[in-house]
């Protein structure tokens, strides 16, 4: 392998490193803290929106800790369990697409929720339900997990290529439909589409008579929502666009090169990717003034009280007990 070759594989294996612990990390907390602020304020409950990103939440929490453990103990400790454990090749690679799946349709059905809650006709406002979300989400995951079953099949360990598809319809099928379409076409068509449509739902909030606190609250969902479309879009496109050309062009041994630099750019674009399952929370806190005070308020007014309750409640003074003079006599006696 020629010296420019290492060097971009180097480099490639340094930047998944650090990036990895980088996204693994704030994701983690970033998630941590949405479902803190979506369970315990008020106006967020009985909201099918809340139910929607508190779910994604959950759902990128488990796609992360399986995703990145992986990729920092294959970089970082060149430790790969795919290459030598067939339960894990095979477990690993139909997780992480059904956890992607089921994230992507969350963030669709909040966008067309969103559309639905904002609408001016009264029956389209109806069909946003809390019983809905749930039935929505339990549907995308039976869906799902059904359509991973073939990859527990059909993954393998080989000698020399490793744990992969061998299967050519299979890799005909992941090629063009999960990251052609599933993965990149389809969620961006609807949850853009829907998001446009519920941003124009609410620039006629305005004229109509709704309540206040109901239509800050529309309106705070709905540029919380719009804000986590665009950067799935943004995020999404280069990632897809990099598996479909790793996929459909041939790269001979002997280009060493080449095969450097495309997994360099796999390295950007993946760990682009799953910044986007990472940094709903950050995006949430600069696109909202409205839930930056809601931040605010659970952790100082809540957590931050009731742990100087429990630290007061601790340190009191507790009064001595009242010890007669004839117990003096006894203990100087023995």
């Amino acid at each position: 392998m020629s010296s420019v070759a290492q060097s971009i594989l180097i480099a490639s294996q340094q930047y998944t490193i650090y990036v990895s612990f980088i996204i693994l990390f704030s994701g983690v907390f970033g998630h941590i803290f949405n479902i803190l602020i979506f369970t315990h304020l008020k106006i967020f409950r009985g909201n099918p929106s809340a139910i929607y990103l508190i779910s994604e939440s959950i759902v990128n929490l488990f796609q992360m800790l399986i995703s990145f453990s992986s990729r920092i103990a294959i970089n970082g400790f060149n430790n790969d369990l795919t290459q030598t454990s067939i339960v894990w090749c095979k477990l690993r690679n139909a997780f992480v697409p059904t956890f992607t799946l089921i994230s992507l349709s969350i963030v669709c059905f909040a966008a067309i929720d969103q559309y639905l809650s904002t609408n001016h006709y009264p029956y389209l406002r109806q069909m946003s339900t809390t019983k809905t979300a749930k039935n929505l989400i339990t549907l995308a995951i039976i869906i799902w997990c059904l359509h991973s079953l073939p990859l527990l099949i059909l993954f393998e360990i080989r000698p020399i290529a490793g744990c992969n598809i061998y299967n050519q319809g299979m890799i005909t099928y992941v090629t063009y439909v999960y990251y052609l379409i599933l993965t990149g076409a389809l969620p961006i068509a609807i949850s853009t589409l829907f998001g446009i449509l519920a941003y124009q739902n609410v620039r006629r909030i305005v004229r109509q008579q709704i309540a206040v606190r109901r239509r800050k609250l529309d309106q705070q969902l709905t540029a919380m929502i719009i804000v986590r479309v665009g950067f799935l879009v943004v995020l999404t496109v280069p990632y897809v666009l990099q598996r479909i050309y790793s996929n459909v062009v041939y790269i001979s041994k002997e280009d060493v090169i080449h095969k450097a630099v495309l997994q360099l750019v796999g390295s950007v674009t993946i760990s682009l990717f799953y910044l986007n399952y990472s940094g709903s929370f950050y995006l949430f806190l600069i696109s909202s003034g409205r839930f930056r005070r809601q931040v605010k308020n659970v952790f100082l007014h809540k957590f931050w009280r009731i742990y100087c309750r429990n630290r007061i409640r601790q340190n009191q003074i507790l009064p001595l007990p009242t010890v007669s003079s004839g117990a003096f006599d006894l203990q100087s006696i023995n």
